[in-house]
């Protein structure tokens, strides 16, 4: 199973990565059509996201006429939204805030309103339709928040995802990149030591000078990386009064997940590679679900099948499903004792939608709770994606990528600088990289 993210946009990140590292062609990403499939519980409809829009407009003729020209519009001005802010914004280092925000005034003014709007009021600008709101504003899940509390500007994550470049999978299963990453390294002589923690930070006013493991052995550097997360990390690690665990609880994080996956014998009818499964009160839902203020008994969620297009992901006649509902934090729901509740009405949910007994074919079965996921990854109170993308959590406002007081500690990941999601993980190391050549030189 991959235990985290199934796909990802973008790719072109991960391609410039792998030219920069010299392993070009080292692992293979392949492009999705359809994106996704999205079903309604109270309607039965079933729609399919396509990248041409031709196509995509004759899924939602019957409840959105006009869509193809609503669509071509929305991507325009999402489209110049993306290339007006991507390399000014997004992939680029900040000094200071009045540095960001001397930045933010070179971005054409028209965007500007984007900044106030939610996520679903720039959708409702565009669209009529219930269905058509809903599934694209989706995308605003990635970031692991809702479309009605992330700001509009990220709405050009549908042109991202419609025109720019689409999804991809990566063949052999996403846990792929991480096994040709470490061939690579080990092949060019980097020594990886693997079931070591990091539980403490030996630093005087102006560096670090070792971490500290589970074992008490010191491991000392000339630079350290950090990939926990930025902010946890300052608050647990480095006891910075900014970052206490009071502060840390009063910042605005990201979904937790609740994750399933199943070994399922036979081949489960009616599922594509991306699935997402919607009820009929997407707002109240998606306004209550992260406080834990909604009932759970009719649970929204996300089915991959990973086993649709990498036959080594199960034996053979075999499916391999990981399913991902979005859950409160620890902070909201800090027991987790009806997990095996959780379970069985996803499970039934989705047995019933698709008129398929899954419990009758289960193999094997692994649920993590935000407790597991916590406790496994040292995420702060279970949330999965970091610090979330509020106006006051986004660019110089997220905690940087290089530390205030000890020159040589670094960050990376999704609660530093540009965000949240695999791409932009990807480009925080880039960020980082040009961190470190700035202070030391070539790393080469």
């Amino acid at each position: 199973f991959d235990t985290g993210p199934s796909f990802f946009f973008m790719q072109y990140e991960f391609t410039a990565l792998m030219e920069d590292i010299d392993a070009a062609g080292l692992v293979n990403f392949e492009p999705l059509d359809p994106l996704y499939v999205v079903n309604f519980r109270d309607t039965r409809k079933t729609y399919r996201i396509y990248k041409d829009i031709g196509r995509l407009a004759n899924e939602f003729k019957e409840v959105e006429p006009g869509f193809e020209k609503k669509m071509n519009r929305f991507l325009e001005i999402t489209g110049k939204l993306f290339h007006d802010t991507e390399n000014k914004v997004v992939k680029r280092n900040f000094n200071s805030i009045l540095h960001f925000l001397a930045v933010l005034t070179t971005v054409p003014l028209r965007h500007a309103p984007k900044m106030i709007r939610s996520f679903w009021q720039e959708i409702e600008r565009h669209f009529e339709s219930r269905e058509v709101k809903e599934i694209f504003s989706l995308v605003a899940f990635f970031l692991g928040a809702t479309p009605f509390d992330t700001p509009a500007v990220y709405t050009l994550l549908a042109y991202t995802e419609l025109k720019h470049d689409g999804y991809y999978n990566v063949k052999g299963g996403m846990y792929t990149i991480v096994e040709a990453m470490e061939q690579l390294l080990v092949n060019r002589g980097v020594k990886i030591v693997k079931n070591t923690e990091i539980v403490s930070v030996d630093f005087d006013k102006h560096q670090v000078n070792a971490c500290i493991d589970q074992n008490g052995s010191r491991w000392e550097a000339d630079i350290v990386v950090a990939n926990a997360d930025a902010a946890w990390f300052r608050g647990k690690m480095l006891n910075r009064k900014g970052y206490s665990e009071k502060k840390l609880s009063k910042m605005k994080w990201t979904m937790a997940p609740f994750t399933i996956y199943l070994g399922v014998k036979g081949k489960v009818p009616g599922l594509d590679h991306h699935n997402y499964f919607l009820g009929n009160n997407f707002k109240e839902y998606s306004d209550k679900i992260f406080k834990n203020s909604v009932s759970l008994d009719k649970p929204y969620y996300y089915v991959n099948v990973l086993s649709k297009y990498n036959a080594g992901a199960a034996p053979e006649g075999c499916e391999s499903l990981y399913i991902l509902c979005p859950v409160p934090d620890l902070r909201f729901k800090p027991v987790w004792d009806d997990r095996e509740v959780l379970y069985e009405n996803i499970i039934d949910d989705l047995s019933n939608r698709l008129n398929f007994s899954l419990k009758d074919h289960i193999i094997t079965k692994k649920i993590m709770t935000p407790i597991d996921w916590k406790n496994t990854f040292n995420l702060y109170q279970g949330s999965g994606l970091g610090l979330a993308h509020n106006i006051n959590q986004i660019g110089a406002f997220r905690p940087s990528n290089r530390d205030k007081k000890l020159k040589n500690l670094f960050y990376v990941g999704s609660s530093t600088v540009p965000g949240t999601g695999l791409p932009m993980a990807v480009i925080s190391s880039k960020l980082v990289t040009e961190r470190i050549e700035k202070r030391y030189g070539s790393i080469h």
